[in-house]
């Protein structure tokens, strides 16, 4: 049934029903599932107040909403009702302080304790991110993601969002979160309940199919459950907005992990930007060759409005109709790109593509780790994700001296920062017959505060090299190491080589300084020394 049939069908009672309902009071709209499941949605902001499950109070005292609570200047909430279900539209206008031109939705259907959401942001409210939050109390859930789980920190050792315990470990609501491509049902559980968040379709986020954002954090009173649709946490493409988000899902249950429910029948409801199944086309690459075998592939698509990706094996399916670009994947590396274009209810067919752009397709004197857009084969590489970089957990970040041919790769940091492990020396020999001019290439996976790096190689140094294009935003410390990948090469001459022992000295510059973690830093992907033709 269309959304406009169903708005004939408002219900206007403030008395008690029994089971699947709406009661309408003079301040909110009480919504029963005829499941368990009665939350209360406050009229004049669109703010959800109040959550009972079986009775229970899950519900904190800070209101559920979108950037925080919308508030009520310029807000309208509309009901509408069927015997079957439940919708209720949250409208801003330009008159909105937190968001202008704004609809968010709330869909129940009967015997079901799930929220369905959907919402359509013409503009990016003012907080600088768009994002769902769920604020329950704290008591009930004792089990929360780990890395997000603030109870018992002793206080802010970053910020005010990364904490510390006594024994030196962190935790952050920017730790444990899952990559784009990798976003499964996640949540809060407890005796005899769950919430959790189904994130759904992520075509209208930003950021590609590695980027992390936020989706708990658990204090001493609060249980928050998110869904950033986006956010300035390092992103590291423009917001996508005039399109809807969603649809998603905040489901309750006895405690157990629940399936990702059917949301196919929200084609029904003629939400705004909502483009139906029909009206999409899909993407099948023929064959790719010049592979590594070691390194899984993934192709993408983008534009300004959305956002796809799938194995590269895979068909790419449910793509809106439009001009894209075509990004091929390595790991997490980009090496191929191409224009695509896709029509509604066919299948793009894209001849065979033969790898060229792979950096690793060079010859190589030698190399340090792998080119993959990650710098997950160093030391600590697979750490940052989960926790703050001064963690005890983590191994020491000044490795010493790494020599080519005998050091083991957990013996080089994946991170460098100015003020931490600024400088790093690596060694290796040449013969007399190798000596020529070389080209020393370092790909970086992130970047902050404007760091690159700048060599001496031997009693030769290198010229100043401008920095990569990256977002203005703390990384490595909030549990990224994706940025725009780059590379920097440096031209060495042979004049610069010896016979025997040489030294290579990396070390961090940049035109900014802080202390510690937040001084310029990088990620690295690989590192390589490669004869020039």
């Amino acid at each position: 049934m269309k959304l406009a049939n169903l708005l004939a069908l408002f219900v206007l009672s403030t008395t008690a029903w029994a089971g699947f309902g709406v009661k309408t009071g003079e301040k909110h709209y009480t919504v029963d599932t005829g499941a368990g499941l009665v939350f209360s949605v406050l009229q004049s902001s669109g703010s959800i107040t109040s959550i009972k499950l079986h009775g229970t109070e899950l519900h904190g005292p800070k209101s559920s909403g979108i950037a925080s609570g919308l508030g009520p200047e310029g807000t309208k909430t509309m009901l509408s009702v069927n015997d079957q279900q439940i919708v209720i539209t949250v409208a801003t206008d330009a008159a909105n302080e937190v968001a202008q031109n704004l609809t968010h939705y709330y869909i129940v259907r009967k015997g079901e304790n799930t929220i369905y959401m959907a919402t359509h942001a013409e503009k990016e409210p003012n907080v600088g991110e768009l994002r769902w939050i769920t604020r329950l109390k704290s008591a009930p859930f004792p089990s929360a993601p780990k890395g997000s789980d603030l109870r018992g920190t002793t206080g802010a050792i970053e910020s005010s969002d990364v904490f510390g315990f006594a024994d030196k470990t962190s935790r952050s609501k920017y730790y444990g979160n899952e990559r784009a491509m990798d976003l499964d049902i996640r949540g809060v559980t407890g005796k005899g309940v769950g919430v959790f968040m189904v994130y759904g379709s992520r075509e209208s986020s930003a950021g590609g199919p590695f980027f992390r954002d936020i989706q708990n954090q658990t204090g001493e009173n609060n249980a928050e459950v998110y869904n950033y649709m986006n956010s300035g946490h390092n992103q590291t493409e423009p917001n996508r907005l005039g399109v809807l988000h969603g649809p998603y899902a905040l489901v309750f249950t006895d405690g157990s992990t629940p399936a990702a429910p059917d949301m196919s029948f929200i084609a029904q409801l003629d939400l705004k930007g909502y483009v139906s199944a029909d009206k999409r086309g899909s993407v099948k690459l023929e064959a790719l060759h010049g592979c590594d075998a070691k390194h899984d592939y993934l192709i993408g698509l983008s534009n300004k409005d959305a956002q796809y990706w799938a194995k590269a094996d895979k068909p790419c399916s449910g793509v809106k109709p439009g001009n894209y670009t075509l990004q091929i994947y390595k790991g997490e590396l980009m090496v191929h790109t191409a224009a695509v274009t896709v029509k509604a209810g066919e299948t793009t067919i894209l001849p065979a593509i033969t790898i060229t752009r792979d950096p690793a397709q060079t010859n190589a004197l030698w190399r340090i780790g792998d080119w993959d857009g990650t710098p997950l084969e160093f030391r600590n590489g697979g750490k940052i994700s989960m926790m703050h970089p001064s963690d005890v957990r983590q191994a020491k970040w000044v490795t010493g001296d790494f020599t080519i041919g005998t050091s083991p790769l957990a013996d080089f940091p994946a991170y460098q920062w100015m003020r931490v492990n600024g400088t790093q020396t690596v060694k290796f020999s040449l013969t007399r017959e190798q000596l020529r001019n070389y080209s020393v290439r370092i790909g970086l996976s992130a970047s902050f505060a404007g760091a690159r790096p700048r060599l001496a190689m031997n009693s030769w140094t290198s010229k100043l090299q401008k920095n990569s294009a990256q977002p203005d935003s703390r990384s490595i410390t909030i549990g990224t190491y994706r940025g725009n990948n780059a590379t920097h090469s440096f031209s060495v001459p042979a004049s610069a080589f010896v016979e025997g022992v040489n030294t290579l000295k990396i070390s961090v510059v940049s035109g900014r300084s802080a202390e510690g973690f937040l001084s310029p830093g990088y990620a690295i992907d690989c590192i390589d020394l490669c004869p020039q033709k």
